[in-house]
Order: structure tokens, then sequence, then C-alpha cells
């Protein structure tokens, strides 16, 4: 590989590890928030089992590779990819400083866009894939996130409701160790694959590799970049997702947790790369307004949500900034 190459895996990896920093609040806010784990334990059990997660499939990689720009159009032009995951850093590191839970997965496709229309012109975007796998899941899972936690939780209410509450948040406890466990393993299904895919892609486009298929080095690679980002764990952004929406209890914690990662699971099994952020955010808003619309606090929310919105054109427009300040050199 050549010398920009290795640097592009270096900082693709970095990326990941950053994803993993800045996403553990997904699985591990509610265990620690609801007192059921201790933060060392919640975050140990969340990196291991995204490492796990990360080897559920090649989908979203695919996507990510050949479902934003054409690989054809692209062709030699490695430093795009390098402005690319620059952009999307950039945007990664503000929100963590902010304590902002943005998308790092849409942080990383806004740079690819930003840098791909920098080089060939808005013909670069392979428009039909981004609609079909990437906008309409932007839109779309939240919605499906924030109506799953609402209903689960109504039935979760109606099955319990004669049951002592002690006794229930006893059995939550125990119940919600598994959901947070499931969550972590569908973060790293949809998330470590991002990373895959990028990588792949640069490969592809130098042709390193003959077709883009993702070598098992890669998948080696990633799931241990975001596995060592989680555990590191991003706790100004599990402040938020536990403490700020609104005050969970474990039976919250599970309703939420397991709504928001069969919603993730889903996605990657058919290749949209969504915002595990995005999910797990709307599945606890969801779970906050079945008790009432006053419990969420949606001065929060509403942050949370001017973010999504800007995450990709912001992150694109900093991608194409340093494509033309790579292109220099």
């Amino acid at each position: 590989m050549s010398l920009i190459l290795i640097i592009i895996v270096i900082i693709a990896l970095a990326f990941d590890y950053t994803n993993g920093a800045h996403d553990s609040g997904n699985a591990i806010a509610p265990l620690v928030s609801t007192k059921v784990l201790d933060p060392k334990l919640a975050v140990l059990m969340a990196a291991v089992l995204n490492l796990a997660g990360a080897f559920i499939g090649t989908e979203v990689a695919s996507t990510i590779g050949k479902g934003i720009v054409n690989p054809d159009l692209i062709a030699g032009e490695i430093g795009l990819i390098l402005a690319a995951l620059l952009g999307a850093i950039f945007w990664n590191i503000l929100t963590w400083v902010l304590g902002l839970p943005s998308s790092s997965s849409h942080g990383l496709m806004g740079g690819l866009m930003g840098a791909a229309i920098a080089y060939q012109g808005w013909d670069s975007l392979s428009y039909t894939s981004i609609i079909d796998k990437i906008i309409t899941p932007l839109f779309l899972s939240p919605v499906l996130g924030f109506i799953g936690g609402y209903l689960l939780m109504l039935i979760i209410a109606w099955i319990t409701y004669r049951c002592r509450p002690h006794k229930m948040n006893k059995l939550f406890k125990r119940l919600q160790i598994f959901s947070g466990g499931f969550m972590a393993l569908s973060h790293g299904s949809n998330d470590a694959q991002k990373t895959m895919g990028i990588i792949t892609l640069a490969l592809f486009i130098s042709n390193t590799i003959p077709t883009f298929e993702v070598p098992f080095w890669v998948k080696i690679a990633c799931a241990l970049a975001i596995t060592l980002g989680t555990a590191t764990g991003g706790w100004k952004i599990i402040k938020t997702m536990g403490n700020k929406i609104f005050k969970m209890e474990p039976i919250h914690g599970f309703a939420s947790q397991t709504s928001a990662s069969l919603v993730i699971i889903g996605a990657s099994l058919v290749g949209a790369p969504i915002s595990t952020t995005h999910v797990m955010s709307s599945s606890i808003m969801g779970v906050g307004s079945s008790r009432r619309a006053s419990a969420v606090r949606w001065n929060v929310a509403g942050s949370m949500v001017f973010a999504w919105f800007v995450t990709i054109p912001a992150s694109a427009i900093v991608g194409a900034l340093c494509y033309y300040v790579i292109s220099l050199f």
C-alpha cells in the first residue's frame, strides 16, 4: 500500500475509535442512569458486545462504499477519502466537546459527499441509493424508535399494572442488562461496518483490491477500534442520554433499549447505515412520552433534533474544504 493509503487506514481507524467513544452512551446510558450496573462494568460489557456485533454481515459497509458515491467516477483520487474522514472527525470532536449526541455516521457520510462533490461535482453522487438507504432511514429510523419505545412502554405498563412496583423494579433491573447488551451488539453491527466501507472504498479506488469486498483484516481492525473507543466511554454523552431527556427507571431503560435495538439490527440486515444516536434518543423520548408529555425535557430534545439536521451539510462543507486543501498538495 502507498503511504497515503496507510495514513487513510490509520485515520479511518481513529474515526472508528472516536465513533465508539462518542456513541458508547447509546448502549450504557440507561444502565448507568438507572444504577443497574457500575459504569466501568457497563462500559466493559458494551465494548465486548460491540466487538461481536461488528462481525454481523457487511451490508452496511457495501452501502457506504458503493451507495453514496460512484466508485468509477472517483477512481484513483485517494485524497478524497482522506478529506471525507477529516470532515467527519471534525464534526465528531466538536459535538463530543459540546456533549451533544449527534450522529457520527451521518458525519462520515456528509464528509464523503462533500469531498466527492468538490472533486467531480454533483454527478458523482448516487442519488437513488442516497435517498433509499440514507435519507429515508435518516427520517424514518427516529420515528420508528419513538413509536417503538412509546408502544412497548404502554404494553409493559398494561401487563404489569397489577404487580408490585418494588418487584417489577427488581425484575427490570435484571432484564435491562440483557437489553443493554442487545443494544451494544446492534450498535456494533451498524457502526463498525461504516468504517469498513470507507477503508474498502479506499482500497478499491486505489486498485489495491480488484473487487469491492471487505477484507478480513479490515473487519478485525475496525471491530477492535470501535471496541477500544467504547471502552473509553463518552461520559458527556452518557449524561445527556441518561438524565437530561427524562429521568429513567429500570423499566424505562429496558423499553427504550429493546425498541431501539430492534430498529438498529433491522437496519443493519438491510444495509441501511442509520444513526444509533438518533434511534436511541427518540426511543427514550417515546418511553418518556408514554408517561406524560411533560416528562420529556423537550428543550434538550430540540437541540438534538437541530444537530441531526445540520450534521450532513456541516460535515459535507468541512469535507469539501479539506479536499480543496489536500488537492493543493
